[in-house]
């Protein structure tokens, strides 16, 4: 089973290939507005891609879930521009996994003014090894098949395909976290 240490991620100021500065560090409770903001500033497109449902309002449920993750199963990590009240979520990167199990699943999230800049590549890269750091041995994703950039991002990071429960549409992606240096 996976350590449950106490570690948080560290803090990390990274540039983006634009040159605008993000910090990656982990959610807190108190982010519950600022994650309905990132959520609610996401396109039809991007919210459909990361929840694979056309989400209009992210749920109560769904923002206590986002900003309080259970630290034995879960981590999510965010990205956060600008500084004091100016500050905003531009991005995000979580995985969760069964109690007992040595696999999580990812999810990774990237408001629309900031894609395609290298942030899900560092968020993912962020969670990988964070989550390699608490024990877990394989980490696993659901891309939809039309996600033609998340899915070589994954193929980029070491991510192999496998076959998907959710048929032809969603592409299921594995990595053995184990072979990470």
């Amino acid at each position: 089973m996976p350590s449950s240490r106490d570690t948080d991620f560290s803090p990390v100021e990274i540039a983006l290939r634009d040159g605008r500065r993000v910090i990656l560090r982990n959610v807190m409770a108190q982010d519950r507005e600022k994650m309905r903001s990132a959520l609610q500033a996401l396109s039809a497109e991007s919210r459909y891609s990361r929840f694979m449902a056309a989400l209009r309002e992210p749920t109560p449920q769904m923002l206590e879930r986002a900003t309080r993750p259970d630290p034995q199963r879960e981590l999510q990590l965010v990205a956060v521009a600008g500084e004091g009240d100016e500050q905003r979520i531009v991005g995000g990167a979580r995985y969760g996994a069964g109690a007992q199990s040595k696999e999580c699943e990812f999810a990774v999230t990237v408001v629309d003014d900031w894609q395609g800049q290298g942030l899900a590549r560092e968020l993912l890269k962020a969670l990988m090894g964070a989550a390699r750091a608490r024990g877990f041995e394989r980490m696993e994703g659901f891309i939809l098949a039309s996600n033609a950039r998340m899915l070589a991002l994954a193929n980029r990071l070491g991510f192999l395909p496998a076959e998907s429960p959710e048929g032809p549409s969603v592409q299921r992606v594995v990595c053995d976290l184990t072979r990470l240096g």
